[in-house]
C-alpha cells in the first residue's frame, strides 16, 4: 500500500466512527507497555498496513485518549509541541532515554532507541 494515502476503510463511512484503520493504531498503542516505545514505522509494520504517515496522521487526529507518547519518531526525538509532556511520561515510566548534548536545541534528551524500542513480542497477544 501507498504510503501517501490512507488504507480505504480511513476515508469511508459515518463521519463520528472511528475509522477502523485508526482503531487498530490505537489499539497497538495501549499494547506498548510502559517505558516501551514504537515508530510509526513499527506499528505500520505490525499492522501490515498503512505506512509511518498514516500512522502519524491517527496519532495526531486520534491519540489522545492512548498512551501517545509510547509511538515516536525513529530517531527518538520528542515529539516537536509536546517534549514536556512527553519527558514527564518517559521519567515516570522509566524509559530509557540519551542525555542531551551540549549543542542539542533545548537541551532535551532523546529517546534511547535501541533500548527503549519494543518489538511488539512476548506480550503483543492477537497479532495478525
Amino acid at each position: 500500500m501507498s504510503e501517501q494515502s490512507p488504507p480505504e476503510d480511513a476515508r469511508t463511512g459515518h463521519p463520528d466512527a472511528l475509522p477502523e484503520y485508526a482503531e487498530r493504531v490505537l489499539e497497538v498503542a495501549e499494547r506498548i507497555p510502559p517505558g516501551r516505545v514504537m515508530t510509526y514505522g513499527d506499528v505500520a509494520e505490525w499492522l501490515e498496513e498503512g505506512g509511518p504517515r498514516q500512522v502519524g496522521r491517527v496519532m495526531a487526529l486520534y491519540g489522545g485518549a492512548v498512551p501517545w507518547w509510547r509511538v515516536v519518531r525513529a530517531d527518538g526525538a520528542l515529539l516537536p509541541g509536546h517534549e514536556l509532556r512527553a519527558l514527564a511520561h518517559y521519567r515516570a515510566e522509566g524509559t530509557p532515554l540519551k542525555q542531551a548534548g551540549r549543542t542539542a536545541q533545548g537541551h532535551l534528551p532523546r529517546l534511547d532507541m535501541r533500548r527503549a524500542r519494543w518489538d511488539g513480542g512476548a506480550d503483543a497477544e492477537g497479532h495478525t
